[in-house]
């Protein structure tokens, strides 16, 4: 018999459950053992949502409170010395949120997705040894319910290399040994428990690893062979097919590779794959919405189990942690796009109609797979998706649409001039709290309980609201706070063509926050002005520039799900149109900065580098398209945030934005060095404090960061600003941090004084 497992099930809920206890327990509304008593509640409904769609082998420690990588730093007893609290709980979110003592650890994205992960970090003296018993109590609760678990482990040569040094003078590879050891005892103890399978995650194969790196899999893994489990290594997010020969003799019981990322790999795994080995086909896009081509892959299993028999293993592609819970969940939603699509346990459904075929023939899933083509002919000819009118304006696509007037240096004297603007000024990214008000007063005229003129009204109250409390922070630049938008996706795409929506599409994007990406099922038009009533008012309530904020196309592309039907190229083209018109309507209204935010272009990028050029060149055009209309005075912003930008930094200054703002404050500014280095031509603003985190860091921390900022950069060229937009924090603690702020943009000015020039010596000297 061919089984059916899964790699990994959402952890929020399919109505964010966890969010809203995470939250109760930080605002101290619920304690502790609230807390884990519905986690585990989530959890089992988890289990058995799995079960029931058909699911042999669940995955148990794909849960977690907060991140899966930073639950293996919990496992492996590698957490820093800075975070010894009175709880587990307590050390738990201060290595993921920060507390008034210690600053929280690094979070980036996790490959080419919108997931944030929590850095490892390592010094020489990092010892690793079990320090959380969370895994196997997971593992005891579910064979108490009857589940058989798989358990679900990060593999060492992923944790190890997503990792960071924090001690210079040594390489965490000479770490290796010690971490090797620590997982062969959770194996060895999960083997003792009864496990038979344990699935460890090893996606850095995907990637232009190192050689040195490689053998490290060979070492590893032969170190496991004694262990008494059984080990699936699972590999993801793109092919491994050139390495198919070393995962294949590596002393494991079976592997799993990715077919949707990478359908061409599958022959060079049948091609004399081992006797004794599982494979494992990864069939189903745990990465999108659509529903799958039951056809198609049913061909591909077929002809796979005549070469592995009843080792064929079906799986989705990676964890379904990418995607929303359940469809029908979505009871609103139009009927002929709700056709299209499969949820988390929509697709765990074809993957039990798949593994019937292979186990019943045929003939047995044959309604499902006709029903399979039917669907996918429809969405095909569906006069929705396709529009002349878009198709008619992207041929007029000439190549002066995407270049500036003038060069930056002109372009820069222009806006000197017209803003007059200080040493230092200061800004915020654009959002300020989403306040439960706020909240309320959107729900209410979605539900139509206030009417239009309510509504206004209540928004721009908000917006004077935010524009008082910043002019009396004293800050140069303002924004007006975005209270009318729900997400920075999902409000541009709700005034999109092409764009449809869900009310529970749920995904989670770090601890408790979560995002509800929009659906881009057909060619994008946009209907009208989005946001220049809202920029137009701003600006009148004061004498300080006012920036437009928009998202721009490439966010917009990688934060929705996007259809497969084209290149994602053509669909951020179309984007880049839709965001240009909104930027000239601006510009028309008398906003003269806008801020284009692409804080996904770092996570759009390939895994294979061989693959970088074409995507950078498709990306970076859309961003000037998008950007370029405008005239020299006018300032276009753009803001990135939480991934590693050295390796893309020709790439970012093409993109010609007069500033951008990026996250720095928890690399401790080591971000920025890569645009030093690079002598980034144009100004910059690096964050200089923390908005993910409640802690409030002192005037002098901000002012450390900024002279070290000074050391790199030319003053001349730097903003100060936050790491990011500042919806998910409170009121009290935003003015609390960007007073601070102010005061420390104030005091490098006067350090500063009159000569740039000696201020960086001085700088330079210290």
């Amino acid at each position: 018999m061919n089984i059916a497992h899964n790699l990994g099930f959402p952890r929020i809920g399919a109505k964010r459950e966890l969010k809203f206890l995470l939250e109760s327990f930080w605002k101290n509304e619920i304690d502790s053992e609230a807390l884990l008593e519905g986690a585990k509640s989530l959890r089992r409904k988890n289990w058995q949502k799995q079960s029931e769609s058909g699911i042999d082998l669940i995955p148990v420690g794909d849960f977690s409170l907060y991140d899966h990588m930073l639950d293996m730093t919990c496992l492996l007893g590698a957490v820093p010395e800075r975070f010894a609290g009175p709880s587990r709980l307590d050390a738990y979110f201060s290595m993921a949120r920060g507390n008034p003592d210690a600053v929280a650890m690094e979070m980036t994205k996790w490959f080419d997705t919108n997931y944030h992960y929590i850095v490892p970090e390592f010094k020489r003296k990092t010892a690793f040894e079990i320090g959380s018993e969370v895994l196997f109590e997971e593992v005891r609760e579910a064979f108490g319910l009857g589940i058989k678990p798989k358990p679900v482990l990060v593999g060492p040569v992923t944790y190890l290399y997503l990792g960071k040094e924090k001690e210079e003078g040594f390489d965490r590879i000479d770490l290796f040994e010690s971490l090797i050891r620590a997982y062969r005892e959770i194996l060895e103890r999960l083997s003792t428990m009864g496990v038979e399978w344990v699935q460890i995650d090893e996606p850095v194969l995907a990637l232009d690893l190192p050689e040195e790196w490689l053998d490290l899999f060979e070492k590893a893994y032969r170190e496991f062979a004694p262990s008494g489990v059984k080990v699936l290594l699972s590999t993801y997010f793109g092919s491994v097919g050139a390495h198919a020969e070393e995962l294949k003799a590596l002393p494991v019981e079976g592997l799993h590779i990715d077919l949707c990322r990478g359908r061409d790999q599958l022959s060079s795994f049948l091609q004399n794959y081992p006797s004794e080995k599982i494979l494992s086909l990864g069939i189903v896009d745990g990465r999108n919405v659509w529903r799958t081509d039951l056809e198609d892959a049913f061909s591909v299993l077929k002809k796979a189990r005549d070469c592995l028999k009843d080792r064929l293993w079906i799986a989705p592609s990676c964890s379904l942690i990418h995607g929303p819970v359940d469809l029908d969940g979505e009871v609103g939603m139009d009927s002929e796009i709700r056709s299209w699509l499969a949820f988390s346990v929509q697709k765990l459904k074809e993957i039990a109609t798949l593994k019937k075929g292979l186990n019943e023939g045929g003939s047995a899933i044959r309604s499902a797979l006709e029903s399979s083509s039917l669907i996918l002919s429809e969405r095909k000819n569906s006069s929705r998706v396709h529009n002349p009118v878009v198709q008619e304006r992207l041929g007029r696509i000439k190549p002066s649409d995407e270049k500036r007037i003038s060069p930056f240096h002109e372009r820069r004297r222009a806006q000197k001039e017209r803003f007059a603007l200080p040493l230092f000024p200061t800004t915020t990214i654009g959002s300020f709290p989403q306040t439960e008000r706020i909240r309320k007063i959107r729900a209410d005229f979605r539900k139509r309980r206030i009417g239009f003129l309510g509504y206004l009204e209540a928004m721009r109250s908000e917006i004077r609201l935010a524009v008082e409390k910043q002019e009396a922070l004293g800050l140069d630049v303002l924004v007006h706070g975005e209270p009318e938008r729900n997400d920075m996706v999902e409000y541009f795409g709700e005034h999109l063509l092409g764009y449809a929506f869900t009310e529970n599409g749920w995904v989670q994007s770090y601890g408790s926050r979560c995002v509800k990406p929009p659906l881009i099922y057909g060619d994008v038009l946009r209907m009208g002005a989005i946001t220049v009533e809202w920029s137009q008012y701003a600006q009148s309530l004061t004498e300080k520039p006012m920036k437009g904020m928009l998202t721009g196309p490439v966010t917009l592309l990688q934060w929705s799900f996007v259809r497969d039907d084209q290149p994602r190229s053509l669909t951020a083209l179309q984007l880049a149109l839709a965001i240009r018109e909104e930027v000239l309507d601006l510009e028309k209204a008398g906003i003269g900065m806008i801020q284009i935010d692409e804080p996904a272009i770092r996570e759009g990028l390939p895994l294979k580098k061989s693959e970088w050029k074409a995507y950078l060149e498709w990306a970076v055009r859309a961003f000037r398209i998008a950007a370029s209309g405008v005239k020299d005075e006018t300032q276009i912003h753009t803001h990135m945030c939480y991934s590693e930008f050295n390796d893309i930094l020709p790439a970012i200054a093409e993109l010609d934005a007069d500033v951008i703002t990026i996250e720095t404050s928890r690399s401790g500014m080591d971000l920025l060095e890569g645009f030093g280095r690079f002598e980034y031509p144009n100004e910059i603003g690096p964050g200089v404090y923390d908005i993910h985190s409640p802690r409030i860091p002192e005037t002098g921390e901000m002012v450390r960061l900024l002279e070290k900022a000074c050391s790199v950069i030319d003053p001349d060229k730097l903003w100060v600003n936050p790491d990011c937009g500042l919806k998910t924090r409170d009121w009290q603690e935003v003015e609390a941090a960007l007073g601070r702020m102010v005061e420390a943009a104030k005091k490098l000015r006067d350090q500063a004084g009159s000569s740039s020039t000696s201020f960086n010596s001085r700088i330079g000297a210290g």
